[in-house]
């Protein structure tokens, strides 16, 4: 491991870079040296810089790419975004972690892969779910054998009245979708690494707009109809090569009882189990039995996620999500979307 300092320039000063990743970082003053950050808005990068401590701000990112010397590059935009800070952020030889979904669509996530392999850059993404205590230790479980083989899985990301009452979470053209896209996806990318990254046969979806694009009740603050372009529910069945199957249930508003439900429930020949809490269902000694794990680390993942880009960088190597598996969760992102408008099974 070298012994120099990370140097690190986010793109975007909007509410992700500055809940979420500048206080992880800055905390990380041993191994990280936060140098510029870019924003449209130049307001924005100047506030966090001075909250930060960062030292330079711009207000487009190829000329901070062009005249400050980093090493790691943060994508902190909105997702319509993502590839091309990405891809102008690897051309400039530098390692990127890019927040979630990976792109707009598969064909800007190829790319970004393929620059990173070009240029001998890292890029990962922030499924920081990986990285809580309750999925580490299923993986256990899983890496164990002990729950054989796993041929179903369902997938949760749901919410009663979740519609975000800012930003531009409800805007299809900027984001690219809705719950599937921004919450959705981190159960799908927690679904395929449970289950070792299967490679998917067809995918059969619907998305509905039933209760978004008219005015209720919010939970997370209140959504105008008028701009609701997104789903706010969506729900569908990913097929594999092996066999299995993997049930997807997302949505920013959905009439049921509990207020969020993000979760994984795996089904093997042997054992099942489910993540939050993290629970194994299985049969011993003639019995059937429930292992619950009360004393697993719980919480935010998002820092264990940043450190371990973080020391990635730096040399030293542990498990990150990759570009290639990124671009598996985005191809089950877009067969989703294709599925619900052409109202057909997508063969992959």
């Amino acid at each position: 491991m070298s012994t120099s300092k990370l140097r690190v320039a986010p793109i975007g000063a909007g509410q992700i870079a500055e809940k979420i990743h500048l206080p992880v970082l800055s905390q990380m003053k041993d191994k990280v040296e936060l140098v510029s950050i870019a924003d449209t808005a130049p307001e924005k990068a100047e506030r966090l810089a001075g909250k930060f401590s960062i030292e330079t701000t711009f207000q487009d990112y190829n000329e901070m790419l062009a005249r400050v010397s980093s090493d790691a590059v943060w994508v902190c935009t909105t997702n319509k975004f993502h590839a091309g800070a990405s891809l102008a952020a690897l051309r400039s030889k530098c390692h990127v972690f890019c927040e979630k979904p990976p792109a707009m669509n598969e064909v800007e996530a190829h790319r970004m892969s393929t620059a990173a392999k070009e240029e001998g850059k890292i890029l990962s993404f922030n499924f920081n779910y990986r990285f809580r205590g309750e999925a580490l230790a299923i993986k256990k479980f899983i890496e164990s054998g002990e729950l054989g083989d796993i041929y179903v899985c369902r997938a949760q990301a749901t919410r009663r009245r979740g519609i975000p009452g800012w930003g531009s979470f409800t805007n299809r053209d900027i984001q690219g979708g809705g719950p599937l896209a921004d919450i959705g996806v981190h159960m799908i990318d927690l679904a395929l690494h449970m289950m070792g990254f299967p490679e998917p046969k067809s995918v059969t979806a619907s998305t509905y707009r039933k209760i978004g694009d008219r005015k209720g009740v919010g939970l997370m603050g209140n959504w105008d109809p008028r701009e609701f372009t997104v789903e706010d529910s969506a729900f569908g069945l990913v097929k594999f090569r092996n066999g299995a199957t993997l049930i997807v249930e997302t949505a920013y508003a959905l009439n049921t009882k509990e207020r969020s439900v993000m979760n994984l429930h795996l089904h093997g020949d042997r054992a099942g189990a489910s993540l939050f809490p993290p629970e194994v269902y299985a049969e011993m000694h003639g019995e059937l039995i429930d292992i619950s794990l009360p004393f697993v680390e719980t919480g935010d993942g998002h820092k264990k996620s940043i450190e371990a880009f973080v020391e990635n960088c730096l040399g030293n190597i542990s498990p990150i999500p990759t570009a290639g598996e990124a671009c598996m969760v985005q191809k089950i992102l877009d067969s989703f979307y294709e599925s619900a408008d052409l109202d057909k099974t997508v063969e992959l």
